[in-house]
């Protein structure tokens, strides 16, 4: 498969609706990226979950999941499945964390996700960063939502490993969910590795990028 590869990456934003959303739909892109781009920064901005038990899991997943990071993280408070009643507090979020960093790579939901909470924080990215490469990343669910991605970044069978160790980890009050188990995030990470010709990857979909080819 041809691959597009950007230059070095020093400024990552991974953005989320909730806490385990990163992790969960790019945790092993994570994983690989700290690991090849040792002190990347990764700006981490998570819409729900502020001080609850919930904060202190995603803030010890994500230093996991960032090794080597120098990571900031930021987990506020608005509240469950009610994101779009709640939109100028999440556009206002956006906007400071734009303020403050240029990055070469935003981790961020899909535009299309069924769950109204992760549809709405996508449609929000390219109004705060509009020049910037997004990769809306995906998250298995009840809804069947599941389409088809353009974009994939391969996993070795040690990082996908890694992956499902590391969430069930740390995400204890996330276990008893009948789709938060070893088989569905390896058997989707299986199913796109198919797609791109690897062992395991994780998928993302594209709205627009530039070619940087030379005349």
């Amino acid at each position: 498969m041809i691959a597009l590869r950007p230059g070095r990456i020093r400024r990552v934003v991974a953005l989320g609706a909730h806490c385990d959303d990163i992790p969960i739909g790019a945790g092993g892109t994570l994983l690989t990226l700290c690991a090849a781009n040792p002190g990347v920064r990764v700006d981490a901005l998570v819409l729900s979950g502020g001080g609850s038990r919930r904060e202190d899991e995603e803030r010890a997943a994500l230093a996991a999941f960032c090794p080597g990071a120098d990571l900031d993280v930021a987990v506020l408070k608005l509240p469950d499945g009610r994101f779009p009643a709640h939109w100028d507090e999440a556009k206002s979020a956006l906007e400071e964390l734009r303020a403050r960093t240029e990055p070469d790579l935003l981790l961020a939901p899909r535009t299309d996700d069924a769950h109204q909470d992760h549809r709405g924080l996508a449609s929000l990215v390219p109004t705060c960063f509009r020049d910037h490469l997004a990769l809306g990343y995906e998250i298995v669910k009840w809804d069947g939502d599941l389409g088809t991605p353009n974009a994939y970044q391969p996993l070795s069978p040690e990082t996908a490993e890694d992956k499902v160790r590391l969430l069930h980890e740390h995400y204890a009050s996330q276990r008893h969910r009948p789709w938060y188990d070893r088989e569905a995030f390896l058997g989707l990470a299986r199913i796109r590795g198919i797609e791109c010709q690897a062992r395991y990857a994780e998928a993302f979909y594209v709205h627009k990028f530039v070619l940087g080819l030379k005349d």
